[in-house]
């Protein structure tokens, strides 16, 4: 017998069937046990009344312990007496798949009963919860949304490796490794291969793939390694065109998210998803330093970048003017880009690069890059990179490279702003950090 999902019992009222699944909770009352099993899908109550015919399943019913779980044989059936969705299933077999322990380590149906890091010992049970299944069914169908945006739009999807001989943005914050002898790199983006594609006549790629940083940080919103997801585009007239893109994407993301799990959304976690048909307002970097110093009067420490604070109050003054959970801060100075953001033609201090901020933290980070051979080359020796270490990138620039520009995205960030879950660890199957590597 096929196995059914517990989703489709409605579809066989009166027929018998094959369920699998965790075991919930038991009830082992006088005259009758009840079991409520979950799958992926949902929860259904099992009945078995003690009688003597029944008096092997009750035995086995008893002998049973939370999240376990079984196979069982029986019959679908409506009862309006039954809270959970009005049926219930009368066992004619049950089958022991797997005894559990019954001192489980932690309570994931009350996650504030175990400390955070405790939980992250135990991930693999803490995300039985209804909250995280939610969650990750969530994720996926984000994917899945954006890949149909991709595929109805003439992307390619690329993989780039993720052991790389050079740093994609310079710096300390890399995993080196030996490479069978050499010293190599986990990379820190796949930036440099987007542009490649560029220069492969790909017009268009993304990909979602892991990427690492080596950043002695134990903020909320930091982790070793980040499910990043990125886009790179050809032949755009400017990086406003990139922005354009990132818009209509995200709109069909979060109606796709919206239409299939947002009364699940707002059942479990209490965040009404909203409407995002709006124009996301774009402010220049200049600006939202005056709007914090004038409205706010807060200013940041970094005169090239933004702190935590600034980003929440970014947001706050975006939702009250504009009633947009996103913004797009144009312009960053040069000083605080990588190597290959393309400069202002009006003032090279300043480049042709941007943020967007989601609820008051950013998620995604882009630019048009800078696709002239000579320029690029003396860009490298502006941010004190040896030009020769960079021989193999700046060859994609040589032989014909259009117009272009991208953006990386930080899946964990926007998880936990969706749902507004206050720690990026929270937001990711298996964290890493400083002090995090297992399980």
């Amino acid at each position: 017998m096929e196995r059914i999902y517990i989703q489709e019992l409605n579809k066989h009222f009166n027929q018998e069937i094959e369920l699998q699944g965790f075991i919930e909770s038991i009830r082992d009352l006088q005259w009758v046990q009840f079991i409520v099993l979950k799958d992926i899908t949902g929860k259904v109550q099992l009945t078995v009344e003690k009688n003597e015919e029944n008096k092997k399943l009750n035995e086995i019913v008893s002998g049973l312990t939370l999240d376990s779980t079984i196979l069982i044989l029986g019959k679908v059936t409506e009862n309006e007496k039954v809270k959970l969705n009005g049926m219930e299933v009368i066992p004619t077999t049950i089958e022991i798949t797997s005894l559990a322990d019954p001192n489980i380590p932690i309570n994931y149906k009350n996650p504030e009963s175990s400390h955070r890091e405790t939980r992250l010992d135990w991930r693999y049970i803490d995300l039985r919860s209804d909250k995280n299944n939610l969650l990750f069914r969530c994720q996926t169908e984000i994917i899945r949304a954006m890949r149909e945006w991709w595929n109805n739009n003439n992307f390619i999807e690329i993989n780039s490796p993720k052991i790389a001989g050079a740093s994609a943005e310079g710096g300390s914050t890399v995993f080196y490794l030996d490479y069978f002898g050499q010293e190599a790199c986990l990379s820190q983006s796949p930036q440099l291969y987007k542009q490649m594609a560029m220069a492969s006549n790909f017009d268009k790629v993304f990909e979602i793939g892991q990427a690492y940083r080596a950043e002695e940080s134990h903020t909320s919103y930091h982790s070793a390694e980040i499910l990043m997801v990125d886009m790179e585009i050809s032949f755009i007239k400017s990086f406003h065109d990139v922005l354009d893109i990132e818009e209509a994407w995200l709109k069909h993301v979060f109606k796709s998210l919206k239409d299939k799990y947002g009364d699940e959304i707002k059942k479990e976690f209490n965040v009404e998803l909203n409407n995002i048909d709006y124009e996301f307002p774009r402010i220049t970097f200049e600006e939202c330093k005056q709007i914090l110093k004038d409205k706010y009067n807060y200013i940041g420490e970094n005169t090239e970048d933004f702190d935590r604070k600034e980003e929440e109050l970014i947001g706050e003054y975006t939702t009250e003017k504009y009633n947009s959970e996103f913004v797009f801060v144009i312009n960053y100075p040069y000083s605080s880009r990588p190597f290959y953001s393309m400069k202002c033609s009006d003032n090279p201090k300043l480049t042709e690069t941007f943020d967007l901020l989601y609820k008051g933290i950013e998620v995604t980070s882009g630019a048009q890059r800078e696709h002239r051979y000579d320029i690029l080359k003396s860009q490298i020796t502006e941010k004190g990179i040896n030009p020769e270490l960079m021989e193999d990138y700046l060859n994609f620039f040589k032989y014909g490279m259009p117009p272009h520009g991208g953006l990386g995205f930080g899946m964990g960030r926007l998880l936990m702003r969706i749902f507004d879950i206050d720690n990026i660890r929270e937001a990711t199957f298996l964290y890493r950090g400083p002090n995090r590597l297992t399980p």
